[in-house]
């Protein structure tokens, strides 16, 4: 069963970047783990931290098609230094989230070190899909949240 918290989190129709500089009070850092791309197709897994005190909130898998940002913005994605939602956000795309599902995962090592949880640990998530203005597909995005407490 999914905390009431993490449901506050995940279960929403907003982007995930300014609803968790919200609801930490903070602004959010982002921390590239990987990355590959394929012509226009950004594939990166990433960790969001509250710029506060470096605490990770999100694991984020995202695969981007760069071609229908703005050319500044897609600069801004490829240096990997602002999360894709803050950038979303300073170059006004014109952007809707749409939810798929919402998962709950058993932490694998690898997750546990970047999320400061523990292997095995049950953590939730959600598949999102974010769509330009156009209609097209601007990114697919899995998201996990760590235990806040």
């Amino acid at each position: 069963e999914m905390a009431e918290q993490e449901r506050f989190l995940l279960v929403h129709d907003k982007d995930m970047t300014p609803h968790l500089r919200e609801f930490h009070a903070s602004e959010i850092d982002l921390d590239v783990a990987a990355h590959a791309r394929i012509g226009n197709y950004l594939v990166r897994a990433s960790v969001l931290h509250r710029h506060t005190d470096g605490m990770p909130v999100e694991f984020g898998a995202i695969g981007i098609h760069l071609d229908i940002l703005p050319e500044e913005a897609q600069k801004l994605v490829l240096e990997g230094l602002v999360p894709f939602g803050a950038i979303l956000e300073r170059y006004q795309v014109p952007h809707s989230s749409h939810p798929r599902g919402y998962f709950r995962i058993s932490v694998d090592q690898r997750l546990a070190d970047l999320l400061g949880a523990t292997s095995g640990q049950i953590l939730f998530g959600r598949c999102n899909e974010l769509r330009h203005g156009s209609g097209r597909v601007l990114a697919d995005v899995v998201e996990v949240l760590p235990r806040m407490g």
